[in-house]
């Protein structure tokens, strides 16, 4: 399968609407397109960019914690400028980016503060509930 498979499947399931139990395809579909992250980073940046957005919470929170946390984990100075621009203009997005975790780059002192920063300059808490504890 190719990133652009990868985000026409996803593009069969979602928005779609979240199952009461059991697995839920429209997260696997986000899964299999975050299995590009390596190879298709920009690929990946738009379907989080474009389902980010949506109205869905569950939807919202699949891409924050399945795509977007590991965008930032992997190249920060890349995807973290876009994904701020993008907070500043949509609420919906703002609350995705809130609700990821900090992992690799988005753990270094400096990204820190500009993650939290925004998160500031949008008046939304950093999720202290998902932040690790050392």
């Amino acid at each position: 399968m190719t990133i652009h498979e990868a985000i026409a499947a996803a593009s069969d399931v979602l928005p779609g609407a979240a199952v009461a139990e059991g697995i839920d395809p429209r997260w696997q579909a986000i899964i299999e397109v975050a299995e590009y992250l390596g190879s298709c980073p920009e690929e990946v940046w738009g379907f989080a960019a474009r389902w980010g957005c949506s109205d869905d919470a569950d939807l919202r929170s699949a891409i924050a914690t399945c795509v977007l946390e590991h965008l930032l984990e992997h190249d920060f100075a890349t995807f973290f400028p876009q994904a701020s621009t993008l907070a500043r203009s949509n609420a919906n997005f703002a609350q995705t980016i809130s609700l990821c975790w900090r992992f690799g780059q988005a753990e270094k002192p400096m990204n820190v503060l500009a993650f939290n920063g925004l998160l500031a300059d949008l008046r939304l808490p950093p999720n202290k509930s998902l932040e690790r504890t050392r």
